[in-house]
């Protein structure tokens, strides 16, 4: 049995994705809150020439702000407040490339619709509330106090 194996089979997997669709929604909003308020203070910043390229801005800030998020604490700041933390196979954090991917994958599936969709009802209605990119990448969006007190989370 591998290590991934032996903590799914010590932690319950019922308990690390018990209420995560709801919360994930809830950090997504907040996040979304987040990215918003950040990107108007840097067009007001530039004294509101960067309404000229507003949607270049809030993409680029988007995607900086989930990466270096997920890179740095394996979570955006909302899901941190939700509860919430990215695992790999091995239920380790992230790592930055990982984090990397899963932010790209995210914002082309936000660029398109019927990925976007399918995320949304496989966050919503499969057991492990996984979008798609979790799928492509083997990561999950899991209950942090269910994984208990582990030193590879910043």
């Amino acid at each position: 049995m591998n290590h991934a194996q032996q903590t799914l089979h010590v932690i319950p997997e019922a308990r690390l994705f018990q209420g995560v669709a709801g919360r994930r929604l809830l950090a997504w909003v907040i996040d979304t809150v987040l990215i918003a308020v950040i990107t108007t203070f840097l067009t007001v910043l530039t004294g509101f020439l960067a309404l000229f390229f507003l949607g270049g801005l809030y993409v680029a800030v988007n995607f900086l702000y989930r990466w270096l998020g997920l890179a740095r604490h394996s979570a955006t700041l909302g899901m941190r407040m939700m509860g919430l933390t990215f695992i790999d196979r091995d239920t380790q954090a992230i790592d930055g490339g990982t984090a990397f991917l899963h932010t790209l994958f995210y914002t082309l599936s936000v660029a398109f619709v019927i990925p976007q969709v399918l995320s949304v009802l496989l966050i919503a209605f499969t057991r492990d509330h996984r979008s798609l990119s979790d799928i492509v990448l083997g990561t999950a969006l899991v209950n942090r106090e269910a994984l208990g007190p582990t030193p590879i989370f910043r």
